[in-house]
């Protein structure tokens, strides 16, 4: 089966052998082009960002373990500003909680690493032209475990977590802004300056890589925050 010549690919992936191989095994295939490689979550939101509509990748692989910012996280928030992006898991570990967590936060696959290029490529056509999910087959059965296991204990887990490197004061920020009070009331009611309200909403913007009040109000409501 063939895919369209113009089909994008990201890769978010912190250790720089991982990254070699990956690309070792896309040049093995026609019809793919990188977009960008990161080194983790906060460079692969910064590409994203600078990105036009024309040049975003259609699908990104992605590490979980990473410095700074880890896919899970990424992919939340990611999958939140850009919807339209397929975002496929490389891990080296068939780890339960993982698996949910980043089926949750918007994954539409999840592989082991050491898949060889067919594999991928597969992965992608099945992502692009049939909406699936493709997970190499430990994976599968792990999924198919824990489904099962979950089942039987009616265990429902908020969708994901805040990131990490939001502060509890940014907690308190945000909340207010998602109930639509603005930078003065906010000031007020934390008897704070209304300078420092807007620097720590500009700090917000930056860390989760976004523009502008809609947006951050989006992924807090999308992503269960608060």
């Amino acid at each position: 089966m063939n895919i369209n010549s113009s089909i994008r690919i990201g890769l978010a992936e912190d250790k720089a052998i991982n990254r070699n191989t990956f690309l070792q095994k896309i040049n093995q295939l026609t019809g793919y082009q990188i977009a960008f490689t990161a080194n983790n979550g906060n460079e692969c939101l910064e590409e994203l960002r600078g990105l036009p509509l024309s040049l975003m990748p259609q699908i990104i692989f992605m590490d979980i373990e990473m410095p700074e910012l880890d896919g899970i996280e990424t992919i939340a928030i990611a999958k939140s500003l850009y919807p339209q992006i397929h975002f496929i898991v490389l891990t080296v570990f068939d780890d339960d909680e993982k698996i949910f967590d980043a089926i949750k936060a918007g994954a539409s696959g999840y592989l082991l690493k050491h898949e060889n290029a067919a594999v991928l490529q597969e992965a992608m056509i099945n992502v692009l032209e049939y909406e699936g999910a493709p997970m190499s087959p430990a994976i599968a059965r792990k999924a198919l475990q824990l489904l099962s296991h979950s089942a039987k204990e009616n265990d429902h887990k908020p969708r994901t977590g805040m990131p990490d490197m939001i502060t509890e004061r940014e907690k308190e920020i945000l909340q207010q802004m998602v109930n639509g009070w603005d930078a003065k009331r906010i000031a007020s009611a934390l008897n704070i300056s209304v300078l420092t309200v807007r620097k720590h909403i500009a700090n917000v913007y930056d860390k989760l890589h976004v523009n502008s009040k809609a947006q951050v109000i989006s992924l807090a409501h999308k992503n269960n925050w608060l």
